[in-house]
C-alpha cells in the first residue's frame, strides 16, 4: 500500500497515512480535526529482475568492448 503525506491546514501538522489506491483522500486531521490536503511528494521504485544496468550492463559492456579491440588489432609481420 502506498504512503500519503497529508498536511492541516488549521494546525500545520504533517503526517503519513498507509491507504489503498482506491480509498478516499483524507479531508479531517487525524490530530486536531481540522481540514487537512492531500500534499504531493516523492515516490520512488526499484527495479527488479534481469535487464537492468547494476545486473547486466555494468560489466559485460566493458569486457566485450575490450574482446573486439583485441580482435581488431592488426598483427605485425
Amino acid at each position: 500500500m502506498p504512503i500519503y503525506e497529508y498536511r492541516c491546514q488549521k494546525c500545520g501538522k504533517e503526517y503519513e497515512l498507509f491507504q489503498k489506491i482506491t480509498d478516499p483522500a483524507v479531508n479531517v486531521c487525524k490530530l486536531c480535526n481540522g481540514p487537512a490536503k492531500r500534499m504531493v511528494s516523492l515516490s520512488s521504485f526499484h527495479l527488479k529482475g534481469s535487464g537492468w544496468y547494476v545486473s547486466d550492463y555494468g560489466g559485460k559492456k566493458a569486457s566485450s568492448t575490450k574482446k573486439k579491440e583485441e580482435t581488431t588489432k592488426p598483427s605485425s609481420p
